[in-house]
């Protein structure tokens, strides 16, 4: 009789966002005629730069042509993505990342998770708590739910940011800005960290995915602007929220070729040589329309385009952050970051937020215990809807009782 992996049991029954899929399906056939208001999920609302449509017409047209059709393209991306990624997101930044480093991808979802496939079970891995739930979900799909996971609590009396361990810990994951509570590090916030994982020899699995929301010259863009972080960590970034590619996938992550460890022979091992052996023998690269799409937004016109982007979404996290401050309610994020975390008024479970928000305001929004056991009591909205709905939803919750 063949077997299973055990671990997947260990999970829970569904992802978080499909149980908040089922909850809304089930209101909607009770109230057909009802406006939804949707500030959950983190998907992006606006259409795909003009730039980047341009970049889709014209690869899809050498597609079609016997001189210009591309089949199988390098696993670790194009050479002419990789080098704009290496130059406008780093190098003018005064950031030494070569484009060899730059490993090109379908999403971070997927490299997070994928990630865990150079590295030893035997690792112990911190996570903050409250959570991407990804981050979770695949390493229980792999190791199992044991004391080799360890989450560290973030809770409003430390602004939702994780104490450094007290113990040495394996793997870090860190995500700044934060997914789900909004909140960002300073460069002296995160150069402790950088520092514990050199002292302790740790990796770092840093999560840049929404660095393009910063608007605070004190907050680190890449983890990279700290000294000796590429010989400790890796880093992810997607095209996904910057520039509306949520449908479209592509997504990147660094892995400097310092970033060195040791086999238990005492053999020394580069994580860029074990990356490049796994992602060319387990994936077959970015579609190349999708990567030249990718490249227009390093283009001046694609750089400003996804610029109004992001001002767009981040009018809508000011909005939503003032219109809950003036309810008088906690609030977290929404300043460097497009989710708004808040406590829950009334209540301290989250999930009866969650129905109450949806069935007496129309709103969808994503209860924190669904981030782990510290996002209990708290709740996530979501700027990435338009500046209508954005405004209307405000303006149901500012008319609500709760």
């Amino acid at each position: 009789m063949f077997t299973i992996n055990e671990n997947y049991l260990q999970l829970n029954e569904s992802y978080l966002f499909s149980t908040i899929a089922k909850k809304i399906n089930e209101f909607t056939l009770s109230n057909p005629e009802t406006d939804i208001i949707r500030l959950g999920i983190g998907d992006v609302t606006l259409p795909l730069p003009p730039s980047v449509v341009d970049a889709l017409h014209k690869s899809v047209d050498e597609m079609g042509r016997k001189e210009t059709f591309r089949g199988y393209g390098p696993e670790q991306g194009y050479g002419f993505l990789r080098e704009k990624i290496a130059e406008i997101d780093f190098q003018k930044r005064g950031i030494s990342v070569s484009a060899d480093e730059i490993f090109v991808s379908d999403g971070s979802k997927s490299d997070t998770g994928n990630i865990l496939d150079i590295l030893g079970e035997q690792n112990s891995v911190a996570l903050a708590d409250p959570v991407y739930p990804v981050y979770q979900d695949t390493n229980v799909m792999r190791l199992g739910a044991d004391n080799r996971l360890i989450l560290l609590p973030c809770t409003a009396e430390n602004n939702f940011l994780p104490q450094l361990p007290t113990e040495k810990i394996d793997i870090i994951y860190l995500c700044y800005p934060d997914n789900p509570t909004g909140t960002v590090m300073t460069k002296p916030q995160l150069k402790q960290w950088v520092d514990y994982a050199l002292e302790n020899r740790s990796l770092i699995l840093f999560d840049a995915a929404y660095e393009a929301f910063i608007t605070e010259d004190d907050i680190p863009r890449s983890i990279f602007e700290i000294e000796g972080a590429e010989q400790c960590a890796i880093e992810f970034r997607s095209f996904s929220k910057n520039a509306g590619f949520t449908g479209l996938r592509c997504s990147y992550a660094v892995v400097p070729k310092s970033l060195k460890t040791h086999t238990a022979d005492g053999r020394e091992v580069s994580l860029h040589g074990l990356w490049n052996r796994r992602q060319s023998t387990k994936f077959n690269g970015t579609p190349y329309i999708v990567q030249r799409a990718a490249e227009a937004v390093y283009s001046p016109e694609g750089q400003n385009e996804i610029r109004e982007m992001v001002d767009y979404y981040m009018q809508n996290a000011a909005i939503i952050r003032s219109a809950l401050l003036s309810k008088g309610w906690p609030v977290f994020g929404g300043v460097n970051s497009p989710y708004v975390w808040f406590k829950c008024p009334g209540t301290d479970n989250s999930w009866r937020f969650f129905d109450r928000l949806l069935h007496e305001c129309h709103i969808v929004g994503t209860p924190g215990v669904g981030f782990g056991a510290y996002g209990e009591g708290y709740f996530r909205l979501s700027a990435f809807n338009s500046l209508e709905k954005t405004r209307e939803a405000v303006r149901r919750i500012e008319r609500w009782e709760v």
